[in-house]
């Protein structure tokens, strides 16, 4: 069942992978005309790193028989609700003349609400694998969550573009190091 429900979410999840890399080609061939933003930049790369590793964890459930309605239906939102964040970082009709740091200012409210909305998604998503005996939680999650969502809402809240630039940084930071201390772990208990 999952194959089938799997590429539903590769599609969703592809789409915005194919959203965040078209923006960046653009941003690369219209280089002369776009004003480019180094903190939307860092947080298209944040975003990808997302989507990719949200990607790899569907992978574990493969292992779930039985498939709900209620699962399908959280599964897929979650991916639209990903969808819609990688969406935000870059205009569908990206022309010349695109000043991306006051388009990323302009999309604030929106991107840091909807990637907190993504971040409170994931919990109940990463707690219900665990609880399916599909995946165990990380120990590193526990620290994850709580200094994402700290970036985030200060992301949401704040207009200064130092801050915004430590957030990009910071979620940067956050992300790897989640990623490689989840990846060692697995490592070191096989």
């Amino acid at each position: 069942m999952f194959s089938y429900l799997g590429v539903l979410i590769s599609i969703i999840l592809g789409l915005a992978l194919t959203h965040l890399l078209v923006g960046l080609s653009k941003t690369i061939q219209l280089r002369r005309s776009v004003k480019v933003y180094w903190v939307q930049v860092v947080w298209v790369i944040n975003v990808i790193l997302y989507v990719l590793a949200l990607w790899w964890g569907m992978f574990w459930w493969n292992k779930l028989q039985v498939w709900p309605i209620e699962e399908f239906l959280f599964i897929m939102a979650y991916s639209i609700v990903v969808f819609m964040l990688a969406s935000l970082l870059f205009p569908w009709d990206f022309e010349a003349g695109l000043d991306c740091e006051r388009y990323f200012f302009a999309n604030k409210a929106w991107f840091f609400g909807i990637f907190l909305t993504a971040t409170l998604l994931d919990i109940p998503e990463t707690l219900l694998k665990g609880v399916s005996h599909l995946r165990d939680v990380p120990r590193q999650y526990v620290l994850f969550i709580p200094i994402s969502l700290a970036i985030l809402i200060t992301g949401l809240f704040s207009s200064n573009r130092r801050v915004h630039g430590v957030l990009g940084i910071a979620w940067l930071i956050l992300i790897v190091a989640y990623l490689a201390f989840t990846s060692l772990a697995k490592i070191v208990a096989s």
